[in-house]
């Protein structure tokens, strides 16, 4: 059975953070199939060009159960940052989960250096998205984030999966 991600990490005043994984079978899914949270102590705090160390512990913990299982995982953010490779938050992901599961970077802006992305148009909106990837070739990756249900420039369980982190108690 095929089992997708999307993540995502809502940050608490209290200084934890809160993790959510959709879980679903196929791209055009408009409902996921579970939803699992997990909440962490912060690891460290927000550095720039380092994001990944504070995001990544909180990632690992809802993922790393899940691995033998999945076939890619959908993150908010890039993959790579630049044309040179430059690891982003979805690189260490690759790596931490040992290099076998494909993700999927969809960003909601472009930065300095991303020329790289794949733009998505979804919906009627006018922005692209910016897709990289690792583990899989970023125009399927591309293609998949296209195929993902919804009217709207984000796809549904990717706002899905925002929302739930945020609403968790």
């Amino acid at each position: 059975m095929s089992v997708l991600a999307c993540v995502d990490v809502d940050y608490r005043e209290d200084g934890s953070a809160r993790t959510a994984a959709l879980l679903f079978q196929h791209w055009s899914d408009e409902l996921e199939t579970e939803l699992r949270l997990h909440t962490v102590p912060l690891a460290a705090p927000y550095e720039p060009g380092a994001f990944y160390k504070r995001e990544l512990p909180c990632l690992l913990p809802v993922l790393e159960p899940l691995a033998s299982q999945l076939n890619a995982i959908v993150i908010d953010g890039y993959v790579t940052l630049d044309t040179e490779g430059s690891p982003g938050l979805g690189w260490y992901l690759f790596e931490a989960l040992g290099g076998t599961i494909p993700i999927i970077g969809v960003a909601k802006t472009a930065f300095r250096g991303s020329a790289h992305a794949q733009a998505v148009q979804r919906g009627a909106a006018s922005n692209p998205l910016y897709v990289t990837a690792a583990g899989i070739d970023v125009l399927d990756a591309a293609e998949h984030v296209r195929q993902m249900a919804g009217p709207y420039r984000i796809p549904t369980l990717l706002g899905r999966v925002d929302r739930a982190c945020r609403a968790a108690p």
